[in-house]
């Protein structure tokens, strides 16, 4: 049977982010993608040039449309905007139960500008959270929703286990933004105690547009296949390394990664990701 996945999340003009990178990750990982667009961005590679959102009714009407039709093994949230989008949606997918939510915690674009109203940061922690099979912060996302300041492996840890008492099964907490010129490190911890770290080499480049949407997107559509969450995490680390590794060079500000990387670099596509416990 075909695997299908939902994103619930907005939309980047500039194909790299968001909506786009979703469902271009889900097609190249042989997963049938659909969608509800939570608003509408101007945006290139230079920055977000605007900022629309969609209506909440219309926001739910995609939602519903969809798990009223498919067969969703897996929904991804991505940029929810504002607290009446994050509280509808919750309340949806507790209605329909979907069997893996995986949570990106968008809050700032790459070039900083804010794509979360502050009162939905709440929302996210007391709607979402509770029902999250899998959420993946990066550091400053982390810090926002755990009021924790991460600077060393212990608060990287202190961080995922206060995310796991918010509610979540699992996190997978994304360590590209600390200071390490050579690797990053992710560590996943889960309410299960399964725990592992993967560390990846630095690649020099700027174009990392979109990496964390295409990470997690990567996360759902081996979700939505039917892989549990740590061999989805181990997975998608191997998509977002090839992506960044094989870049396009597009654009003249933060580029796009590239999404078919992963199917055309086979075996090698994990090169520079390895386990460090």
């Amino acid at each position: 049977m075909t695997a299908v996945a939902l994103t619930i999340a907005g939309s980047d003009s500039g194909g790299g982010a968001g909506i786009q990178a979703d469902l271009k990750t889900f097609q190249e990982l042989d997963v049938f993608g659909t969608s509800a667009l939570t608003a509408l961005t101007a945006q290139n590679t230079l920055g977000v040039h605007g900022v629309y959102p969609i209506e909440v009714g219309g926001v739910i009407a995609q939602v519903k449309a969809v798990l009223d039709d498919f067969t969703v093994g897996a929904v991804k949230t991505g940029m929810l905007f504002s607290a009446d989008i994050i509280t509808a949606v919750a309340q949806a997918l507790q209605m329909y139960g979907p069997p893996a939510l995986v949570i990106d915690p968008v809050m700032i674009a790459k070039g900083g500008a804010s794509l979360l109203q502050q009162e939905a940061v709440l929302a996210l922690k007391e709607e979402l959270l509770p029902i999250a099979t899998v959420i993946t912060p990066n550091i400053p996302e982390a810090e926002v929703l755990t009021g924790i300041a991460i600077e060393t492996d212990a608060d990287v840890l202190k961080a995922a286990e206060k995310l796991l008492e918010l509610g979540a099964h699992s996190v997978v907490m994304k360590g590209g933004h600390r200071h390490n010129e050579e690797f990053a490190e992710d560590l996943f911890l889960s309410a299960d105690g399964e725990r592992f770290t993967l560390r990846s080499e630095r690649i020099n480049t700027k174009d990392t547009h979109g990496t964390g949407c295409t990470f997690s997107a990567a996360i759902t559509a081996r979700m939505a296949s039917g892989k549990p969450a740590g061999e989805a995490v181990i997975d998608a680390k191997h998509f977002i390394q090839a992506a960044i590794r094989d870049g396009l060079k597009l654009g003249a500000g933060h580029g796009p990664t590239n999404h078919w990387a992963y199917r055309r670099l086979g075996e090698s596509a994990g090169k520079g990701v390895v386990f460090v416990d």
